[in-house]
């Protein structure tokens, strides 16, 4: 039974679906997303920059500073990924955060 809270017994309610997220990324969605990014280095290298500049000792400024990092190889040629793969990842990221750590 859900709890007014929006948790399911001790488990507490999952941050994508509280936030009204669809975790379902259509085919056409990301074809045409993928067609859109370019192998641009100058971008790439912005996007590191930022990254290293919002970097510091909160967990929040380290949270944010991945993800950049991580919407940086669109523009990598040597990285093999997409939008979607990025989304998934920064998905379960803010699970991993949500849960108080990997270690739980």
């Amino acid at each position: 039974m859900t709890g007014a809270d929006g948790t399911d017994g001790d488990r507490p309610a999952d941050p994508m679906d509280a936030a009204g997220v669809d975790p379902v990324v259509p085919d056409s969605a990301s074809d045409e997303a993928a067609a859109e990014f370019t192998d641009e280095a100058e971008v790439g290298a912005f996007l590191r920059e930022v990254a290293g500049d919002v970097r510091g000792d909160s967990s929040e400024s380290k949270q944010l500073s991945a993800i950049l990092y991580r919407v940086s190889d669109l523009y990598d040629p040597e990285e093999e990924t997409s939008p979607e793969e990025i989304y998934l990842n920064v998905r379960h990221i803010m699970r991993i955060k949500a849960q108080g750590g990997i270690e739980r």
